[in-house]
């Protein structure tokens, strides 16, 4: 958690990583070889094949570069670092295809109905359906299974197997969300004047806006009023202010990160209420 104020650059808002240690090819044929090549190495036992530009094949699974090919022809230095977790990552994904779900391992995560289209669309025709269900506007709510490397997506077809329906795969989720994470006042602090809080690191702090009761401390502890912004799917940035600055401030730093972030989410503000979080407009 930090407290930052609005002055501060959106730079020092990213994480430092490791800068290349080897040329990465910045065109889309040469970076999908090479992320192709990298690929076959993490996952012997797995067929990878190029599909096309910036799609590449690892067994049943589909991966898409374009977001982490953007991402590296704006951030050059941090670009191996980046390559490397998505590698491993897509790496475990194909591996534990095999590996029968369980419940202790579901848990849910917000993505945009965008996100949703676009991965649904890249699956092969016949593939089990994701389990979204609306949050607010634009965003929804989707199950996954946990693991220490990756977040898989929970498709339908595995309810069964769990003894779920889709109502209890996402009960369940919200349980295990409870479980596992700590109360918001132990992870972070209100923002005061002229400062935007961020949580920021951990692939479940967006997840966090699902236990809506949670943050009711958090809006108490700034006099009321909580306004927060998800640009990335690994970040929570707040304000406890609702002043036109205020809110310009949250938006422009929302915005910024995005296009920089490896794994952008949505520009969308959210009000914290007692009767749930609205859209800010």
């Amino acid at each position: 958690m930090h407290i930052l104020k609005w002055s501060t650059p959106v730079i020092c808002l990213l994480a430092a990583l490791p800068v290349a240690a080897e040329n990465i090819p910045m065109n889309e044929a040469g970076f999908t070889d090479y992320m192709a090549t990298q690929l076959s190495k993490e996952i012997s036992d797995s067929g990878v094949t190029i599909e096309g530009p910036l799609t590449i094949r690892v067994g049943e699974l589909q991966a898409n570069l374009d977001r982490i090919f953007a991402f590296c022809k704006i951030n050059a230095s941090a670009c191996r670092g980046e390559v490397e977790r998505y590698v491993k990552a897509a790496a475990q994904v194909a591996r534990e295809r095999t590996v029968p779900p369980t419940k202790e391992a579901i848990r849910l995560v917000i993505r945009t109905t965008q996100y949703v289209q676009n991965t649904q669309g890249s699956l092969p025709p016949g593939t089990s359906l994701l389990q979204p269900r609306p949050f607010v506007e634009g965003l929804v709510i989707l199950p996954v299974l946990d693991s220490p490397r990756a977040i898989q997506m929970l498709p339908e077809k595995y309810n069964a197997s769990l003894g779920l329906s889709s109502k209890e795969v996402y009960d369940l989720g919200i349980s295990n969300l409870r479980k596992n994470l700590k109360p918001i006042l132990e992870t972070t602090k209100a923002a005061g004047k002229e400062q935007i809080g961020l949580l920021t690191g951990d692939s479940f702090y967006s997840s966090r806006l699902v236990l809506h009761d949670w943050w009711k401390p958090l809006a108490k502890a700034q006099n009321g009023t909580l306004i927060v912004a998800l640009p990335a799917t690994d970040a929570v940035f707040y304000i406890g202010e609702d002043t036109p600055i205020a809110i310009d401030a949250l938006r422009t730093l929302a915005q910024d990160i995005m296009r920089q972030a490896p794994n952008p989410l949505t520009n969308i503000l959210l009000r914290w209420t007692n009767n749930g979080w609205e859209v800010m407009r």
